[in-house]
C-alpha cells in the first residue's frame, strides 16, 4: 500500500520529486528501489489544507510549516512530528497589492485585512507573529480566506484584502510583474518545515516512514550540493536564475531524521503567548522518534 505524502508545490519539496523521478529520469525511482510506494499530492492551500487531510485520513505523511502542525497537534492530537525537513527559517514576504497606494510600509498594515490561504495556515499564524513583533493588538487582526496564492492575487488586486504573507521567493515573480509590492520581510524564529505522520501510520508503518525519510534527506543533500540545481529551480518555478541561486544559498535541509524538542517547545510557548493554543502539552505528545 502506498504512503500518501503531501506538501506545497514549492521549491523546498523539489527533492521529493527528484527521489520519485516519475518523469525526468524514470530509471531512478529511489523509493521503489527500496520497496516503497510513495504517492505525492500537491497542496496549494498550504499547511491548513494538509492538517485537515491528516486529520481526515486523506494523507499519511505531510511536509508542513512547523507552527501550523504544532498548533494542530495540540488541538487535534491525530499526528506527530517525526523529523525536521528544512532546518533554515522561512523568510516570509510581507505583501500588498501593487496599486494599494495607502500601504507603503509594514506599519500601514495595522488594522488592515490580511489575505490567508485558510485559518491555521502559516499565512494566518504568521500574521499573529508579525503583529506581536510590531506591537499591534492581535485581537484587531482581520482576515479574508483566499485559498491559495492565486486567490491572494485577486484579493490584493481588487482591494478586498490589504496584506498577504507568503514565502518571498515564490512571490518574487508577482512582485517583479507588478502584481504585488513587498513592503517588508519576517523570518520564522525556528526551522520552517517538519514532517508529520498520522498516528495510525506511525503504529503500523513507522519503519517504512523512516526508510522514506532517509531516502529523501539524502536526495536533499545531493540537491544542495549540485551546481545545476539553481537552473532546475528556475525552470520549474519560473524564477529568475539569480533569484534561484540566492534561494539555494539560503535554504538548508535536515540531514538526519530527528527533531529538536526544545525548538518545538519554543514554538508551542510562542503560540500560547499569542492565545492561539490554550495549553502546552508534554513534548512527547507532539514529537515521536522513529
Amino acid at each position: 500500500m502506498a504512503l500518501r505524502v503531501g506538501g506545497v508545490p514549492e521549491h523546498f519539496n523539489l527533492p521529493w520529486q527528484l527521489a520519485r523521478q516519475v518523469e525526468m529520469r524514470p530509471e531512478r525511482k529511489l523509493f521503489e528501489q527500496e520497496g516503497l510506494q510513495v504517492e505525492w499530492k500537491d497542496f496549494p492551500g498550504g499547511t491548513g489544507a494538509m492538517t485537515k487531510a491528516l486529520n481526515d485520513g486523506e494523507a499519511d505523511v505531510c511536509v508542513l510549516l512547523t507552527e501550523g502542525i504544532v498548533k494542530d497537534i495540540v488541538c487535534n492530537k491525530k499526528s506527530k512530528i517525526v523529523s525536521t525537513f528544512v532546518s533554515s527559517p522561512l523568510c516570509w514576504g510581507i505583501h500588498t497589492g501593487a496599486k494599494q497606494q495607502d500601504v507603503t510600509a509594514v506599519k500601514d498594515l495595522n488594522e488592515k485585512i490580511w489575505a490567508i490561504s485558510r485559518f491555521t495556515s502559516g499565512s494566518h499564524l504568521m500574521a499573529f507573529v508579525l503583529a506581536k513583533q510590531e506591537g499591534w493588538d492581535t485581537a484587531s487582526l482581520k482576515f479574508k480566506t483566499v485559498g491559495d496564492i492565486k486567490g491572494a492575487q485577486e484579493a490584493l488586486t481588487d482591494g478586498s484584502a490589504n496584506g498577504f504573507l507568503w514565502e518571498k521567493f515564490m512571490t518574487k515573480p508577482l512582485v517583479d510583474g507588478g502584481v504585488f509590492r513587498r513592503v517588508g520581510e519576517i523570518p520564522t524564529p525556528w526551522p520552517c518545515f517538519v514532517i508529520a505522520v498520522r498516528n495510525e501510520i506511525l503504529q503500523e508503518r513507522s519503519a517504512d516512514v523512516r526508510k522514506m525519510i532517509d531516502i529523501v534527506q539524502k536526495v536533499c543533500q545531493e540537491f544542495k550540493a549540485d551546481e545545476t540545481s539553481p537552473a532546475l529551480v528556475a525552470q520549474t518555478f519560473e524564477h529568475k536564475y539569480e533569484d534561484a541561486c540566492e534561494w539555494m544559498k539560503s535554504v538548508e535541509w535536515s540531514s538526519a531524521c530527528q527533531t529538536d524538542r526544545e525548538m518545538i517547545l519554543k514554538v508551542a510557548h510562542t503560540l500560547a503567548e499569542l492565545n492561539i493554543i490554550q495549553e502546552i502539552p508534554d513534548v512527547s505528545e507532539i514529537v515521536k522518534d522513529i
